[in-house]
């Protein structure tokens, strides 16, 4: 499973006609940006460099549509000399890049501009900021969270009496959770369904009981399933499918996904991102709203989830850093992220974007809009490591196994939990 959650190789398949179609110059001297996204995220990212071009319409912009593998789409490209100016981010992959010096250490434009970079630093989320921020310097700025939660459908709620939480200091526990999708579930329909990565979504589980995944988060040096707290939680997720039965096996899933669920009202909830937002709000027939992860007994008071965000980082060997400066100046600051804001497709960084009018009139629908605005303060960073390649195919191989109902995720202490922690130590 890749670890970039929210796009798929269909989604970017879908997005590359559109992005050819567009007025972006193809010329030798035009800036180039590469990213991923679906048709709708294309055309969001469009507007913002459309806006941008407005102001500077000297730059032109070209864009550079990622595929299955982005990482190593950018290893091929800078190999051959063909690094793009401005290379999404994301939180799980950028250290790596970084590592191998394709990055540019951001500091040393932000210390030009000290004003600048005091007002970015105190409009943002020191938990997205800081996730860029890796062996002393800072590989990218933020420009989207995308941290996970619970979707519900309110009329199936409604027609059980029940009310989930409405903000992430009032989580419901992991056995208020656990009867609630008892409840749900009935005859075809689940209580529970994960829209996200299995095991990444076991792991938010154990770090909502008290636990770290790994230590450090950022460059860390070894992983924490061997505590208590942290397979206790990892253990209750496995169980709501394959003991308590109120969610799907994996098997279950082959036919038909989490999200085509909860769509068909199949699902009382769904574990996502905003990713999923613009597939389920304005949907003849489904009624939803979200709330937040549940917390175990060693967990708490309120619930937390993943930082969960991208960023716009500059390659190292650009020969236009100037103008790439101002391109990621535009798209992670106040004008850029208020036109974010306003789209309702992403989640913005800054404080003054999640808080003004376009954000909540493009969730009008949503009554619950402090599970979003208030979830990059509850969030937390996953594993920042070069070494993530290797050691997410480990993870996901051991993992797999409790989520099947194989192993108990007690049985990754010991020589699993070693062997993550040699990865770890030479990336």
């Amino acid at each position: 499973m890749s670890p970039i959650r929210r796009r798929t190789l269909l989604g970017s398949a879908l997005a590359a006609p559109l992005l050819a179609a567009t007025g972006c110059g193809s010329a030798d001297d035009a800036l180039t940006f590469f990213f991923q996204a679906r048709p709708e995220e294309a055309r969001m990212r469009l507007t913002i460099i459309d806006e941008f071009q407005k102001r500077h319409p000297d730059i032109r912009i070209r864009t550079i549509l990622s595929g299955p593998d982005p990482q190593q789409q950018l290893l091929t490209y800078c190999a051959g000399g063909r690094c793009p100016d401005v290379i999404m981010a994301w939180e799980l992959l950028y250290s790596g890049l970084a590592e191998r010096g394709v990055l540019l250490d951001l500091r040393t434009l932000l210390d030009r501009e000290p004003e600048y970079a005091e007002m970015l630093r105190r409009d943002s989320y020191p938990a997205l900021y800081d996730t860029f921020a890796y062996a002393g310097g800072q590989y990218a700025l933020p420009e989207q969270w995308s941290g996970v939660f619970l979707y519900y459908n309110r009329e199936l709620f409604a027609a059980a009496g029940l009310t989930p939480p409405t903000r992430w200091r009032d989580a419901w526990s992991f056995d208020e959770f656990l009867d609630v999708s008892r409840t749900l579930t009935k005859n075809k329909q689940w209580g529970f369904a994960d829209a996200w990565v299995p095991y990444y979504s076991a792991a938010c589980f154990g770090m909502n009981n008290g636990a770290e995944w790994f230590s450090p988060p950022v460059a860390p040096t070894r992983a924490n399933l061997g505590d208590p707290r942290f397979a206790e939680g990892f253990q209750f997720y496995a169980d709501l499918a394959v003991r308590h039965r109120v969610a799907p096996k994996v098997a279950d899933q082959l036919s038909i996904s989490a999200a085509d669920l909860f769509r068909a009202g199949r699902a009382g909830m769904v574990l996502g991102g905003h990713w999923l937002y613009s597939e389920f709000a304005g949907q003849d027939g489904l009624s939803i709203d979200v709330t937040v992860l549940p917390v175990g007994p060693h967990g708490g008071p309120g619930a937390i989830t993943d930082v969960g965000s991208t960023g716009l980082s500059i390659a190292a060997d650009s020969p236009r850093v100037e103008q790439a400066w101002e391109f990621v100046k535009f798209a992670t600051g106040p004008v850029g992220q208020a036109i974010i804001a306003a789209s309702g497709l992403f989640v913005p960084v800054l404080k003054s974007a999640m808080g003004s009018p376009g954000f909540a009139a493009a969730h009008r629908e949503t009554r619950n809009l402090a599970v979003f605005t208030e979830g990059p303060d509850n969030s937390r960073p996953l594993p920042i490591t070069p070494a993530w390649g290797k050691v997410s195919a480990l993870l996901e191989r051991g993992a797999n196994r409790v989520l099947r109902g194989a192993a108990t995720a007690a049985s990754l202490d010991g020589q699993f939990t070693t062997d993550l922690d040699a990865l770890l130590e030479s990336p």
